[in-house]
């Protein structure tokens, strides 16, 4: 069997005992079957109308249209197979333009807006965000506005406990809310874990906008070393697009996932991740068997 160069999505392989020739999907664990009736034979014809004795070698054609297949010991079929359909597509998120100068408009002439200014201590150790004017807060986001509301403790207080989050993470929320700036740190692995942190922020705080920028990040941030943990992420949220993207990207460089460590890592998320960990793992033990299997069909046609 061979996996369509730089790009195994899927694997064709020869299932000797049944003579058939089955294609694999790698993300999905699904096999179809390509050619062959089960019957042992040599009989020509469209898919299951083919026959085979035994098939033990393929090789496939850089376009992925053609197998040669080896059947017994010497006998070659060419198998003409329809091109695999492409891969679906992901469409970049569009993030609707700024509204810092409409929002900030709103503070003017609201009677209703607390006055002052709130040190945020933010987890475990309470560290300090310091001197944030809290009608901005509220223009921005609704739950601040609620939280400053008439009525509230937090209205008049001086410090408010965050106990939620980490600093850096509140930190690049706040920063948002009063710039429109989005903070999420240095490095590949750290930008990914900070757009995910600050998109449950943004959830939580209902700001919309942040969220969709957090998502953007997210989009194109996966890579080899990115994939596994962003694929966990989106199974734990539920985000069905980032989930589907993470599986693509990792049936599609499976070398390099595999180079990054992430394969390990993807087992360690248990059973909802297993059946590609297996496909992962198939891949490898193909492509050990090609070069053994592509010098004897060389030898055959010689």
């Amino acid at each position: 069997p061979r996996p369509q160069p730089g790009r195994q999505r899927a694997v064709c392989v020869g299932d000797w005992g049944n003579h058939k020739i089955r294609r694999v999907e790698v993300a999905a664990g699904a096999v179809t079957t390509i050619a062959g009736s089960g019957a042992k034979g040599s009989a020509d014809g469209v898919g299951g109308a083919a026959q085979f004795h035994k098939p033990a070698g393929i090789a496939l054609s850089p376009d992925g249209s053609t197998l040669l297949v080896r059947s017994g010991k010497t006998a070659l079929r060419q198998v003409c197979v329809a091109a695999p359909p492409p891969p679906p597509s992901f469409a970049p998120i569009v993030v609707p333009p700024s509204t810092l100068g409409a929002d900030l408009a709103k503070t003017w002439g609201d009677a209703s807006l607390p006055q002052g200014m709130v040190t945020f201590l933010v987890g475990d150790d309470e560290e300090r965000i310091e001197y944030v004017t809290k009608a901005v807060l509220c223009a921005r986001s609704p739950v601040f506005r609620t939280m400053f509301g008439i009525g509230m403790k937090e209205r008049d207080a001086a410090e408010v406990t965050v106990s939620h989050t980490d600093l850096a993470s509140f930190t690049a929320l706040v920063r948002y809310l009063l710039t429109d700036q989005l903070d999420l740190g240095e490095g590949e692995g750290e930008q990914a874990r900070r757009a995910l942190v600050l998109r449950e922020l943004a959830q939580m705080y209902q700001v919309p906008r942040l969220e969709l920028l957090c998502a953007q990040a997210l989009q194109e941030s996966v890579a080899p070393a990115t994939a596994v943990p962003l694929l966990e992420a989106a199974h734990t949220m539920g985000d069905g697009r980032l989930l589907a993207q993470c599986r693509r990207y990792v049936a599609d460089h499976a070398a390099e996932v595999r180079a990054s460590g992430g394969v390990e890592q993807l087992r360690d998320f248990g059973v909802a991740k297993g059946l590609l960990g297996d496909a992962l793992d198939q891949v490898a033990e193909l492509k050990g068997t090609v070069a053994a299997r592509d010098v004897e069909l060389e030898k055959v046609r010689a």
